[in-house]
């Protein structure tokens, strides 16, 4: 199993976009999202719609820096009544279009750039999985099953513990103060060469990847990992070893 590419990526935004359109046919837009409860699922979508167009903008566009101010995807509060023949169409253009202008890119451009990494490669996962975790909220919302290929959970996975945990420091400090000089977590896939250890001991996080004794240890399949520590799925369904008050709060602080 290998961690998905660039290629890979601009395809999996086209085809988790199409699976999370397949499901809205008939669907009542206007229910609250359980796993975002301040949104309906109207205002999910076209926070998903939002954000690839964004992204879009600023890759062909070829901006220096990221521009957070164009990013109309928390802008959502006129958002009602909308019915899917209204968005499905629309989902579908902005995904298309995201993937299309990473096909024109250099993966390794240095435009719109991230956490320092270029931005063609880093936008082109981070929108994979952004759709990867968006789709979970609105089949959890629908009631429907819900399911990924191990591979790209592997990826969703690695991401969270490449760019959120430190992101999650630089952005919120005050809150994730309470995790620095605590221990240690062990994340392990029990059916993915993916296995991560969070330190946390010093004053910044470390990400190693690889099998350690931890502070506490949590096992499980890689989809499920990665809904837990994405906190759509609750941990009590993984193998938990070890000190389980620093697994809450690891999963109550770091977030994108």
């Amino acid at each position: 199993m290998g961690i998905p590419d660039y290629e890979r990526r601009r395809a999996e935004i086209v085809h988790q976009t199409e699976l999370l359109v397949s499901v809205l046919e008939g669907a009542d837009l206007g229910v609250q999202v359980p796993s975002i409860p301040n949104w309906t699922l109207n205002q999910l979508l076209r926070h998903l719609g939002h954000t690839q167009r964004w992204v879009a903008m600023m890759l062909r566009e070829r901006v220096p820096e990221v521009d957070f101010s164009r990013n109309r995807a928390h802008d959502l509060d006129t958002y009602v009544d909308e019915k899917p023949a209204d968005l499905v169409p629309w989902l579908r253009e902005g995904a298309t279009a995201l993937s299309d202008v990473l096909g024109e890119l250099d993966p390794d451009e240095m435009i719109a750039p991230f956490g320092g990494l270029p931005g063609p490669h880093m936008w082109s996962r981070r929108a994979t999985h952004e759709v990867v975790v968006h789709r979970w909220d609105a089949y959890d919302t629908l009631g429907v099953s819900y399911a990924l290929a191990p591979e790209i959970a592997q990826d969703t996975l690695r991401e969270w513990t490449d760019i959120a945990v430190p992101h999650a420091f630089r952005r919120r400090p005050s809150e994730t103060a309470a995790l620095a000089g605590t221990g240690t977590v062990h994340l392990h896939a029990t059916d993915a060469e993916a296995e991560f250890v969070i330190d946390f001991t010093g004053a910044t996080p470390v990400v190693r990847e690889g099998h350690e004794k931890a502070s506490v240890a949590v096992r499980g399949p890689v989809v499920d990992l990665m809904l837990a520590v994405y906190r759509r799925g609750p941990a009590d369904g993984l193998e938990v070893f070890g000190d389980r008050d620093l697994l809450d709060l690891m999963l109550d602080k770091v977030r994108f």
